[in-house]
């Protein structure tokens, strides 16, 4: 991350408090995000679904590259220093280096990801909820085309 860094020292930075909210889950502002220094929360839904403090560390570039609404709020947990690129396509197209690197975190995640729902299918294999992941894991390694769609059309209420 420390890379991401030295690339983005042109961005201006912007120092952020506590408790605000950088990204607007369904908001379309098209800002890629850089943490220098503090601690994020994401909020889907609600439920923080990840903390980032790794210096370097990108945000907003899903919704970039996809060309979606945000699918999360991202807020500060602390005193944040954040890079700022209002256009974080103009960003990503014309600075390769930043995009190779932004790239490897998302592989690396989708990774992470499909290693875990393996892990979770080898150790609880039959348990309610569970017997989706192989159509899951089938989704993510051989989705091209159409987009997906975020939400869920499961049951909101199943009887487990």
């Amino acid at each position: 991350m420390d890379d991401m860094l030295s690339l983005t020292t042109h961005l201006p930075a912007v120092t952020v408090p506590a408790g605000e909210t950088v990204i607007r889950e369904g908001g379309r502002e098209r800002t890629i995000w850089v943490l220098v220094q503090g601690v994020l929360n994401v909020r889907k839904g609600g439920m923080v679904v990840n903390v980032i403090s790794q210096a370097g560390a990108v945000v907003g570039e899903i919704s970039v590259l996809l060309g979606t609404p945000y699918g999360a709020d991202v807020e500060t947990a602390t005193d944040c220093v954040l890079r700022r690129a209002d256009d974080g396509a103009a960003l990503l197209a014309s600075h390769p280096a930043i995009t190779t690197l932004v790239a490897a975190g998302l592989a690396e995640r989708l990774n992470f990801v499909t290693s875990y729902l393996v892990d979770l299918k080898h150790q609880y294999g039959d348990a309610p909820g569970l017997a989706m992941i192989p159509d899951v894991l089938r989704e993510l390694s051989q989705r091209q085309r159409p987009k997906a769609q975020p939400g869920s059309m499961r049951d909101p209420d199943p009887e487990y």
